[in-house]
């Protein structure tokens, strides 16, 4: 798959990382001491983010589509459509795709070239999913890096790994946890992580969630 990687967000680039986050930072700080900002506020919004409203966002379609087969439907067909349709708005203009896990085939996203990630429905990508040896590994041994992060599978279980770009981006839909039946979309929606979005992880289990 073709990579196109101009982004307007600097932070995409791998390369540039490192170097990037300490001009960040020290513009942060001189935009502090004149009082234009307040680096609380900043760092409160960063964490809402990363942790609620991107991941929110992302819960709430696969939970949807655990329990409504039409928008599951819609959402493999044309998941920019799908996800539009709930009142989330792609800012970054790119097309999302939702591949789905089944009993023989399990899904992981990847951005080998940089960090192309669909922030509107996972949030801010985590560290490990911009680090080299993620992005290498995960196209090379998928399986070895699964195990990494705890999740071993059957032999028998097909791994296929999304490369990320600039215009195509990826949701895992993950398998319904069972004993979840007659559950609304609400309670469905606490069982969905990033991780498992991502393909790393699996949801929690009805157990986990009482």
């Amino acid at each position: 798959m073709a990579h196109d990687h101009d982004h307007d967000d600097p932070h995409e680039h791998g390369s540039e990382l490192s170097e990037m986050q300490l001009r960040v930072r020290a513009l942060e700080t001189v935009l502090a001491e004149k009082g234009y900002i307040d680096p609380a506020a900043l760092d409160l919004i960063v964490e809402e983010f990363e942790t609620r409203i991107g991941p929110h966002n992302g819960a709430r379609v696969v939970a949807k589509a655990w329990a409504d087969p039409a928008f599951k439907h819609a959402l493999i067909e044309d998941a920019t459509k799908a996800v539009r349709s709930l009142g989330l708005i792609n800012r970054v203009g790119d097309h999302l795709i939702a591949v789905e896990n089944t009993p023989k085939l399990h899904n992981v996203i990847v951005c080998t070239l940089c960090s192309c990630y669909p922030w509107e429905v996972l949030g801010l990508p985590p560290v490990w999913y911009k680090a080299a040896p993620y992005r290498s590994r995960a196209v090379n041994d998928p399986r070895g890096v699964l195990a990494d992060f705890g999740l071993k599978l059957p032999a028998d279980t097909q791994i296929r790994v999304w490369d990320s770009t600039a215009e195509t981006r990826f949701i895992v839909l993950p398998m319904r946890p069972q004993g979840t039946e007659g559950w609304s979309e609400e309670k469905l929606a606490t069982l969905v992580t990033r991780d498992c979005m991502i393909g790393t992880g699996l949801p929690r289990n009805s157990a986990e969630a009482a």
